[in-house]
């Protein structure tokens, strides 16, 4: 049996609202690295490997279980945050800025567009959390996965609708899951393989 728990990435400098450029390089609040020692004091044991994504909020997450748990092997995965808006056009913006472009992003619901370098399209973000799955499929013992809301979310999403395609239709589904059931900063999202299928435990 494998399990897998999947934390996203304590409070960001973003989460908090304030103004951010770079997504790869928003940095932890002093609360998002206490929620980060949280969860590292949660594990009752060691998990058998590490994964990351190579975004410092959740890189940076991972490191109170790192230095907890020295013996465990640590992998970079590509597990980072889905980034749908232009990082030029958003530059020095925060949240609130970006909310009426987020909510015209959702309402086009094209599932392949792509708003330019540093971004990837809706059936990317899917393609990856495929990928994810495939790659744990076959492992044994817990491994614990730190990386980003609607990343884990589209890997929930997958294990909990098994859509056919992902087209527009899809896209509509999957926000409206997201909007129902937020995943909130260092929350634990565990799902399970039996050898057969995978399950949300």
């Amino acid at each position: 049996m494998l399990t897998v728990h999947f934390v996203r990435h304590g409070e960001s400098a973003a989460n908090a609202g304030n103004a951010t450029s770079d997504p790869a390089l928003i940095p932890l609040t002093e609360r998002g690295w206490e929620q980060a020692r949280a969860v590292a004091e949660s594990f009752s044991q060691a998990p058998c490997l590490i994964v990351t994504s190579l975004y410092e909020r959740a890189a940076d997450t991972a490191k109170p279980t790192v230095e907890r748990f020295p013996g465990v092997r640590v992998e970079t995965w590509a597990v980072e945050e889905f980034t749908y808006l232009s990082p030029g056009t958003c530059a020095n913006t925060t949240a609130a800025d970006r909310r009426p472009w987020v909510e015209s992003y959702w309402l086009s619901a094209d599932p392949d567009f792509v708003d330019g370098p540093g971004t990837e399209s809706f059936t990317g973000l899917i393609k990856r959390a495929r990928e994810s799955l495939r790659r744990l499929h076959g492992k044994a013992g817990t491994v614990a996965v730190f990386g980003h809301g609607q990343f884990i979310q589209a890997v929930r999403w997958l294990i909990t609708k098994s859509p056919d395609r992902i087209d527009s239709e899809a896209m509509r589904d999957f926000r409206r899951f997201d909007l129902s059931s937020a995943i909130v900063n260092c929350q634990v999202i565990t799902a399970g393989h039996d050898g057969k299928r995978w399950i949300m435990i």
